[in-house]
């Protein structure tokens, strides 16, 4: 019934669009020979075009979504020759869907991971004008992360920690979820050649869509595992993730601190992290010459590293809060 209520509002107003706005679905795929019949099966009828990316498979795929085309005209099929990255090949599906006209981009995994029932509450509030960039979130009880595999749920709360203070978005959870939407506004203002190609992408966008001023909304939407298997080597993954978000943090505050628009929390978080590093540095040396060089320690050094730490963290702490106020203003100006 869910699925089914926009098609019918929309066929009752003779429009074979989604409430008078063209519907395109990013579907990237590689190696899902299994799966990617179940994934475009589901896609539902008011979608105005499918872009499948083959990203340089090696079975089947291809050839699995061949036979969908000639049965569903929607479906438009790009192949890299190469594996150039899942966030590569969201990124040419969004180009096709921009060329294509297509009024809101939404983006469903070639694993049948993305339960199309929940596709409208992504769409709706695009639709509305409340939000720019509408992702979904299994992290909001245990209802929604019962199903999530325990190392995935501890590392996708790492990231979302991390992802809240690179994009500035601090009501944002479960930065990793690939399941969304997006304008088209959105799509044409962006710079799209310059997001991250592989697993960072969510978390790079968000960054960028941050710094651009649009408004990203939450979507609940349960966790969903079945056959597929994940091709994300989780510790790699974090720690790579981490580093990109490191990078994108410090171009965020340049770019919207500095040559946007001038706030002096830019110094709050840079100074914050300079006293932090160099506090932790002397509380570490101190507890060397204690424990490994057994020398005495002199007790106004170890004060006075403490002290450096202890400034540095609230000049951190009050950057943040600048951080969301100026979040918060952004989004009461909308």
């Amino acid at each position: 019934m869910r699925v089914l209520l926009p098609l019918l509002i929309s066929q009752a107003q003779g429009m074979e669009m989604y409430r008078e706005h063209r519907i395109g679905v990013v579907v990237p795929a590689y190696n899902e020979e299994a799966l990617i019949g179940d994934t475009l099966s589901g896609i539902p009828d008011y979608v105005d075009r499918i872009y499948v990316v083959n990203d340089g498979s090696k079975d089947r795929t291809p050839q699995i979504v061949g036979e969908f085309q000639k049965k569903d005209g929607r479906i438009v099929l790009i192949n890299h020759e190469k594996n150039m990255g899942v966030g590569k090949s969201i990124i040419d599906g969004y180009k096709a869907a921009l060329k294509d006209g297509m009024d809101i981009v939404a983006v469903m995994a070639g694993d049948n991971q993305m339960d199309p029932a929940y596709l409208p509450d992504l769409l709706d509030p695009i639709v509305e004008g409340r939000a720019d960039y509408t992702k979904g979130n299994r992290l909001l009880g245990p209802d929604y992360v019962r199903n999530m595999p325990k190392f995935r749920y501890i590392g996708n709360m790492i990231l979302t920690f991390l992802t809240k203070i690179a994009s500035g978005y601090w009501h944002i959870m479960d930065p990793q979820n690939g399941y969304t939407a997006i304008s088209k506004k959105a799509l044409e203002t962006i710079p799209l050649d310059k997001v991250y190609t592989w697993y960072g992408y969510p978390n790079d966008l968000l960054v960028k869509l941050n710094v651009y001023g649009f408004r990203v909304l939450d979507v609940p939407i349960p966790a969903k595992y079945g056959r597929e298997k994940s091709k994300i080597k989780y510790t790699k993954y974090i720690l790579k993730v981490s580093w990109l978000l490191l990078r994108d943090f410090f171009w965020r505050l340049k770019e919207k601190y500095l040559l946007y628009n001038f706030h002096p929390l830019v110094f709050f978080y840079i100074f914050g992290i300079l006293f932090l590093l160099v506090g932790t540095g002397g509380v570490l040396f101190a507890f060397y010459q204690k424990f490994v060089l057994h020398r005495a320690v002199l007790f106004y050094y170890l004060t006075l590293s403490l002290l450096v730490f202890a400034i540095g963290l609230i000049m951190f702490l009050f950057a943040m809060l600048f951080d969301m106020e100026e979040e918060r203003r952004n989004y009461q100006k909308r």
